[in-house]
Order: C-alpha cells, then sequence, then structure tokens
C-alpha cells in the first residue's frame, strides 16, 4: 500500500523564519547596551579636574572597544545589524562621558566665578575699614608755610661791581690761556728738534753702514 504525503506550503517559510531568529540570537551580543545615566556629582575643584582626566582615559578606551567590535562584526553574518549596536554603545557612552565633561567644566567655571566674587568682596570690606579708621582718627593740622622774604632789588654799584668782576675774570683766564699756548708752542718746538736729530743719526748710521759695506765688497775683488 502506497503511502500518501501532504505537503504543508507554510513549512519553507516557517523555517526560514525560525533560521532567521537563529542568525539573530548568534549575532546578538550577549552585553545590554547600556543606558545613559546621569554623572557624578562634583563637590571640588580637584575632583571636576580628576573627572576631566578620567574622561580623556575613558574615551581612548571607548574607541577601542568600538574598533574591536567592527572587527568582530564583519565576521559575522549580520553585519550590519551588529555595526549598528557597536555605534549605539559607542555613541551612549561617549554622551555619558561628554555629560560628565560638561558638568565638571560648568563647576569650575562657578568656581572661578565665586572666587572671584569673595576676592572682590574682601578687597570692598578692607576699603571701608581703612575708610572707617581715617574718618574716626583726628584731621592733623597742615603747618603753616613760612613767608618767603621778597627779593632784593639789585643796586646800580653793585651791578657796576659784578661786571667788573666778571671782566677781570675773563682776563685772567685769556692770560692764562695765553701762557699754557706758548707753553704748548715751546713743546712742539723742542719734539720738533728732537726729531730732527733722531733722524739725521739714523741717516748717518745708514750712510756709514753704506760706505762699510761699498769697502768690504771693494777688498774682497
Amino acid at each position: 500500500m502506497k503511502a500518501d504525503f501532504v505537503t504543508d506550503p507554510r513549512g519553507p517559510r516557517a523555517l526560514a523564519a525560525v533560521l532567521s531568529a537563529a542568525l539573530l540570537a548568534a549575532c546578538a551580543s550577549p552585553d545590554v547596551v547600556p543606558r545613559e545615566v546621569p554623572p557624578p556629582p562634583v563637590t571640588s575643584v580637584a575632583q571636576a579636574d580628576q573627572q576631566l582626566a578620567a574622561v580623556a582615559r575613558e574615551r581612548a578606551g571607548i574607541e577601542a572597544r568600538f574598533a574591536e567590535r567592527e572587527r568582530v562584526c564583519y565576521d559575522k553574518f549580520f553585519v550590519n545589524s551588529c555595526l549598528d549596536e557597536a555605534k549605539e554603545r559607542r555613541r551612549s557612552a561617549l554622551a555619558a562621558q561628554r555629560a560628565i565633561e560638561v558638568q565638571a567644566d560648568r563647576f569650575k567655571r562657578e568656581a572661578v566665578v565665586v572666587e572671584r566674587d569673595r576676592n572682590l568682596a574682601e578687597a570692598e570690606r578692607r576699603f571701608q575699614e581703612q575708610e572707617a579708621r581715617l574718618a574716626a582718627e583726628p584731621a592733623t593740622p597742615t603747618p603753616a608755610a613760612a613767608p618767603v622774604p621778597p627779593p632784593r632789588k639789585p643796586t646800580v654799584p653793585g651791578r657796576v661791581a659784578e661786571r667788573d668782576a666778571h671782566l677781570r675774570a675773563a682776563r685772567q683766564a685769556e692770560a692764562a690761556d695765553a701762557g699754557k699756548r706758548a707753553q704748548n708752542v715751546r713743546e712742539f718746538e723742542a719734539r720738533k728738534a728732537e726729531s730732527a736729530e733722531r733722524q739725521r743719526k739714523v741717516a748717518e748710521r745708514k750712510a756709514e753702514r753704506a760706505a762699510k759695506a761699498a769697502k768690504e765688497a771693494q777688498e774682497a775683488k
């Protein structure tokens, strides 16, 4: 007896659906994409600096993990789905680090403003204290200036005597200059005569050496 087989047209579709589900499950990563959480609070400038340094390190780690996930995704069947998940992980992680960075920078800026306002308030307080202290001190009387005697009017005899004194001083200076010039002339003439005498002696010695050389040459012949 021949058995009759009934073919179910939904069989290939169901098989394809099961296969797709299995491949998606194999491609999916066991890790869940992290949710974006608010950054930790900042309470000091030192803590803000530490968070900024940690953000720089974590960003480098995020990029390294993303590069590794990309490499793994290209070995899988559903490449695009795997790459999309890796990009979403990267985006979420970078967004969390950006939130930490923004909060730390804002805290540092606010700390600078607070410190500036504190310094201004302290300077104003010291100024007010100084003003109050000066206002409480008794005023020091200003010493009266001594009267300046009026200049004496020059007299005619006085001007004549002053003029004569200037003339005498000028004549004395001229006489001293004349004596100095005469002394300079005498010294110049003496140096000139000494130079001429030295030149004459040098010429005589040259003539003597030339005559001696000529005589020796004559004798040698």
